[in-house]
């Protein structure tokens, strides 16, 4: 007969080691990639249950904001001693971009870790590795019987992906952001391909330009002067140039991609359609054509406008335009949206030294290239910085095969320890 004793212990063996495996910082970081919380449709309500249960676990105070309907917005806090103090917000989305599975080496949801540590997923960089190092870094700071001096915030927003106008805008504008009395914010970075931290001071504010173009329609072998299409194309040709010319300042050194003005074409629409194609014989009445601008916070936006309205579609070729501007350009004070990193920022030194003292060193301060969620709590002029700790990996947020190392994913948790500890006891004056 066997050893009833001996085999339960077995067994608990088992179940301790198979039990203490799922419950790692790589295990939850695993699982919150697991979500599909890609548009078009993207899963807010699991994440967000998820994100609350960790949070309960930690003894974190969990509310859930809906400005719009079923694009929840997550707020966790860590109380203050000192509440009257201007508190610290950490803020990353909840959605992540489409994925083409067929691309990948591994499914873009499953979160495979590969024997050489790599963690495959949507989203393992862009951005949910920071919404999980938030967590791990508080439950690690509470351990060691830390307690923060300001109030502590993490904020989970939708709709990142798609401009944030239904997600953080909402939430940065109301009554109970209001009530939050933030004095700094963290958003999130990009990866650094060298072994030094990349930090972000502003984003680029993206235009979308349609610009239509019409003239007589006629028989395709006619020449004559002003017909759309030839309209167009000399416009074309007119913001090849000026793209050429920022493209050449970059190339040349003299600026980063991100400090320059771009300008790229997303879609052309002319043509008569036909069944088997389009009619070759007939020049078009209208033509279309659709830009996607970036504006570094150091470009005047009346010139640009005043560029477009004068060379790249004047009326007088028989041309309109419209701009979708997809967020602020200018704060509330009419500024650029930058915070500054030097001492007259009493945040900056703070962090900067909360880097350093975990043994890390940052890259020269950049405009991202692209656009987050921060620059709503820059148009509230709250210091606001783009940050996340990976280094010695290749930027490929929104690529195939998105993937984060589990060693550059703790080590994130280490750094953090060392910025929210370090963000929530500062004394100085901060408004």
């Amino acid at each position: 007969m066997p050893n009833l004793r001996l085999l339960f212990f077995s067994f608990f063996l088992v179940f301790f080691s198979v039990h203490s495996q799922e419950d790692t910082p790589i295990a939850r970081f695993r699982r919150y990639l697991q979500f599909k919380t890609a548009h078009p449709d993207p899963n807010y309500a699991d994440p967000v249950s998820f994100l609350i249960s960790q949070a309960n676990a930690i003894g974190l105070q969990a509310r859930t904001f809906e400005f719009v309907p079923s694009k929840p917005v997550l707020l966790l806090t860590w109380s203050g001693s000192d509440p009257s103090l201007p508190s610290v917000l950490f803020n990353s989305h909840l959605d992540s971009v489409p994925a083409e599975p067929s691309k990948w080496i591994h499914p873009p949801f499953a979160a495979t870790l590969t024997p050489d540590g790599r963690i495959y997923a949507r989203g393992a960089q862009d951005d949910k590795c920071i919404a999980m190092q938030y967590l791990e870094a508080i439950r690690n700071l509470k351990a060691k019987g830390f307690t923060p001096l300001r109030t502590v915030h993490i904020s989970y927003v939708p709709d990142e992906e798609i401009g944030g106008i239904d997600g953080c805008d909402k939430f940065v504008n109301s009554k109970e952001f209001e009530d939050l009395n933030v004095g700094f914010v963290l958003d999130e970075g990009q990866a650094s391909t060298v072994d030094e931290y990349r930090v972000f001071y502003a984003d680029r504010s993206p235009w979308g330009l349609i610009i239509k173009a019409s003239g007589a329609p006629g028989h395709g072998s006619r020449m004559y002067d002003n017909g759309a299409m030839e309209n167009l194309m000399k416009s074309v040709e007119v913001i090849t140039k000026f793209r050429e010319s920022q493209f050449h300042i970059v190339k040349s050194g003299e600026a980063m991609n991100s400090e320059v003005i771009s300008v790229n074409p997303v879609y052309l629409k002319a043509g008569i359609p036909s069944p088997t194609g389009f009619v070759m014989n007939m020049q078009p009445s209208e033509a279309e054509a659709g830009f996607d601008l970036r504006l570094p916070p150091t470009a005047d936006p009346d010139l640009i406008k005043k560029r477009i309205d004068e060379e790249w579609a004047p009326a007088r070729r028989n041309m309109t335009y419209k701009i979708h501007q997809k967020g602020p350009i200018r704060d509330y004070q009419g500024r650029p949206l930058m915070t500054l990193t030097n001492e007259s920022n009493p945040w900056w030194p703070v962090f900067k030294q909360a880097i350093e003292a975990a043994g890390g060193k940052l890259s020269r301060p950049e405009i991202l290239a692209s656009t987050t969620d921060a620059r709503f709590t820059r148009q509230r002029g709250i210091p606001t910085l783009g940050f996340s700790p990976m280094t010695n990996t290749p930027i490929l947020l929104h690529d195939h095969n998105e993937f984060l190392k589990d060693t550059v994913y703790l080590r994130g948790i280490e750094v953090y320890e060392s910025v929210i500890s370090s963000l929530s006891t500062f004394k100085g004056e901060s408004n």
